[in-house]
């Protein structure tokens, strides 16, 4: 192998804080370096966000296409083509990393290496070429490295599971026709999503689910509700239930054994986590710590146990979503390229599960604020009190928003509602600008919309 060619910088995967961050040290003029094992844009452009929320949007026409009654339009029966379904999913995937690509090309000192890297010493890779049958390879080395590998599907240690065909979150979003009836274990995001889903398109589903109620970092009030909504969609769902063992069952289908019952389906989608791709990259040749789940070990400004080498986004185990990583861009950016004291601490973590309704979360739970001995108010206004939701006949869920007795700011808030994401972001927005919650309910908004009921959820707290 040739000496070690020297960089400024280099960065280990192009996901949504890798791609910016080696093109934001190309612009401030330092020799960069960005290594892909796959194609341009990470998890989320390649097989998460980007991919699934197409399908999901698919779905929900099927779904609406099936209430057209509903609204006094009058259609035939509603079939889903999934092979169009896919193709509208690989094409709007490919434009995107296509796009993340040219956009990274574009910087003269930004050079972009398709290859597998691996540490050799503590500031030193070697890159096993994209393509190479010979097994060559080419050594870097910088001052500074930043690892954005990301994590991938993870497979539990059911016995068994590893003697059948089974899909995750990947392998799922390509198959051509909808399974006949779709076993779902795991009760989180991923699952939930998959599972309404393929529901919509056609499949029987189950969703198996090992603690008593699903995401149950929620409020029990909302993961009851949640589960009350999937169900009257026709998903099944089984709670509190531990699968014993996994096996083939008739037709080349499979058997899943939970506590003493059987069920029996044509597909398994495991959906049941994702593990950190901190393996791959042979970090004990660098001297780079992990935790005990295998995550980069990283103090609050993202540096590891090597000085000069960080880490970010899903490798390092924070919250596992896309604009977490973007964050730590941005926080990294200010460190290294704006000579600022910048640092992980404090920040929110909103998210929105994609369901339909959507879930969107900011902030505390009602649990976690008493469990820190808050004194607190909780706000609640069902769906089916606000008017843009009766108007589009989309009144399941409810809104419930937590706040301090003592100062009238809000802590945090769970919308289960149609565009509950969107309504969560705004009580974001007045959690950052520190606005009370007596500010948003007397303020005036644009009727009627969404967020216009912000003003009954929080006049019902003054009730």
């Amino acid at each position: 192998m040739n000496p070690a060619e020297e960089y400024d910088a280099i960065v280990i995967g192009t996901g949504q804080g890798g791609k910016p961050l080696a093109a934001a040290f190309a612009q401030a003029g330092q020799k960069t370096a960005i290594i892909e094992k796959g194609r341009v844009g990470g998890t989320c452009v390649v097989e998460g966000c980007t991919p699934t929320k197409t399908m999901v949007a698919s779905a929900r026409v099927a779904h609406l296409a099936g209430r057209a009654a509903d609204y006094g339009v009058i259609t035939g029966p509603v079939s889903v083509d999934l092979e169009v379904v896919r193709k509208r999913k690989r094409d709007i995937v490919d434009s995107w990393s296509a796009g993340s690509q040219q956009g990274l090309e574009r910087h003269e000192h930004l050079n972009l290496i398709f290859g597998e890297a691996s540490f050799t010493g503590p500031r030193t890779l070697r890159v096993t070429t994209d393509g190479a049958s010979d097994g060559s390879a080419q050594s870097l080395t910088a001052e500074k490295i930043f690892i954005n590998a990301g994590a991938r599907p993870s497979a539990p240690p059911i016995p068994g599971l590893d003697s059948v065909p089974y899909l995750d979150s990947t392998s799922i979003m390509e198959l051509g026709e909808a399974p006949s009836h779709l076993i779902v274990l795991g009760g989180g995001f991923v699952g939930l999503e998959f599972g309404q889903m393929f529901h919509r398109f056609g499949s029987r589903v189950t969703i198996v689910e090992g603690a008593p109620r699903l995401i149950s970092r929620e409020d029990e009030d909302v993961s009851k509700e949640l589960e009350k909504i999937l169900r009257e969609e026709g998903i099944e769902i089984l709670t509190d239930a531990m699968v014993q063992s996994i096996g083939l069952g008739e037709a080349g289908g499979v058997e899943v054994a939970i506590d003493g019952i059987t069920v029996e389906g044509t597909h398994l989608l495991v959906a049941t986590g994702r593990v950190p791709n901190s393996d791959l990259l042979d970090p004990a040749a660098a001297g780079i710590l992990l935790d005990e789940r295998g995550f980069i070990a990283v103090n609050e400004r993202m540096e590891t146990s090597v000085p000069g080498v960080y880490a970010l986004g899903d490798i390092t185990g924070a919250p596992p979503f896309t604009h977490i990583a973007y964050d730590d861009y941005r926080i990294l950016k200010r460190i290294h390229l704006g000579g600022e004291d910048a640092n992980r601490e404090g920040r929110p973590v909103p998210y929105t599960l994609f369901t339909d309704p959507q879930l969107g979360r900011i902030g505390l739970t009602e649990r976690e604020a008493r469990e820190q001995g808050l004194s607190v108010r909780v706000a609640t206004l069902p769906m089916s009190r606000v008017a843009r939701a009766i108007e589009t006949d989309e009144t399941r869920g409810f809104m419930k928003a937590v706040v301090d007795d003592d100062t009238d700011l809000i802590l945090g808030a769970a919308v289960l509602g149609i565009e509950g994401g969107e309504v969560a972001t705004v009580l974001q927005m007045a959690m950052m600008g520190g606005v009370p919650y007596t500010a948003i309910k007397d303020g005036v908004f644009s009727h009627p919309t969404l967020s216009e009921s912000l003003n009954n959820l929080f006049m019902a707290m003054d009730a």
